[in-house]
């Protein structure tokens, strides 16, 4: 089955991996990828989209590749004005990273939404491939912590460093938010569909919480398959591994399995572990640990071999 149109379901930094790996290999036709907004918050009066940025910058080649987000080569001239000011710096705002900040909010106070407001950056940026974030409604992700309660997501994850014990998460506003016409269409042409490697809690859960993704994604009788995040019990970057303890999760690719459900008929396991035993669900090994430009792409490369020679069972 040649590929048409494959839509991935991302967060920020390991889902930025694999969408670079599809960038090179997929004409702008083939592919959209849609983004978590759960992360989204008001930061000094500004509209901060911390996944959408990333893949925005990743996919435009300008992403500070250390960090793996924000500019490369930017200053904090700003940000250590706003420290001599008396201010707690937490968040780490570039300052060209700051432009894109206020583009954003200005439009959006302009009556445009998410999605109109993304498609204006993306093709100032040179992003021939389609971003959309998940939804034009707000979702917010909240953590319950054992030591501060009820948190908001970039205060966890960022200025506490994620160190808080997860007792429970919430996704705000998902049950009410509504797809946006550019994802239903992304979704309705889709000939496959990829979970990124991208945290299931933190940056997926968001995403799939919305009803109408759930149900599109179900209606959809292609390959279905989502990347483990996990590499011999641990997360190569971010707290997926942690959380699970902490929620009393097996740290297992046979967990997530479990998690995603129905909404998967395949799934890919990294290589360096032992297969799931799981059953109803096609299971492929491959090389997930995606450290240069190389391996991006050679997974990409694999996944798109594996949906070319996907066949329904008779």
């Amino acid at each position: 089955m040649a590929i048409k149109h494959l839509v991935l379901l991302v967060g920020g930094v390991g889902g930025a991996k694999l969408a670079y790996g599809f960038q090179q290999i997929l004409v702008p036709e083939q592919l959209t990828v849609v983004v978590n907004t759960g992360d989204d918050f008001w930061h000094y009066g500004l509209r901060i989209c911390p996944d959408l940025d990333t893949i925005m910058y990743t996919l435009a080649g300008v992403v500070d590749r250390k960090n793996g987000w924000g500019i490369q080569h930017d200053t904090h001239r700003v940000l250590g004005m706003l420290q001599q000011l008396g201010e707690n710096t937490w968040f780490r705002l570039g300052d060209l990273d700051l432009a894109t900040h206020i583009i954003r909010t200005r439009q959006l106070q302009e009556g445009q939404t998410l999605t109109q407001v993304t498609q204006f950056l993306t093709q100032h940026y040179g992003i021939s491939h389609q971003i959309l974030p998940m939804t034009d409604d707000n979702v917010s992700t909240i953590v319950q912590t054992r030591e501060h309660g009820e948190m908001e997501f970039q205060p966890y994850f960022v200025e506490h460093r994620w160190q808080p014990t997860v007792e429970a998460l919430t996704y705000r506003g998902a049950e009410q938010a509504r797809l946006s016409p550019a994802v239903l269409d992304a979704l309705n042409v889709a000939d496959a569909v990829v979970i990124g490697p991208s945290n299931p809690w933190l940056s997926i859960s968001p995403i799939l919480n919305i009803p109408a993704m759930r149900a599109a994604l179900r209606a959809r009788n292609v390959p279905r398959i989502a990347v483990t995040p996990l590499i011999g019990g641990q997360a190569i970057k971010g707290p997926t591994a942690k959380i699970m303890r902490e929620l009393a999760i097996p740290v297992t690719p046979a967990s997530i399995i479990q998690f995603y459900g129905d909404l998967l008929n395949g799934f890919v396991y990294d290589r360096r572990d032992r297969k799931p035993s799981v059953e109803a669900i096609r299971l492929f090994a491959e090389d997930t640990l995606m450290l240069s430009d190389y391996h991006k792409s050679n997974l990409a490369r694999a996944l798109l071999s594996i949906i070319e020679n996907w066949t329904e069972p008779s």
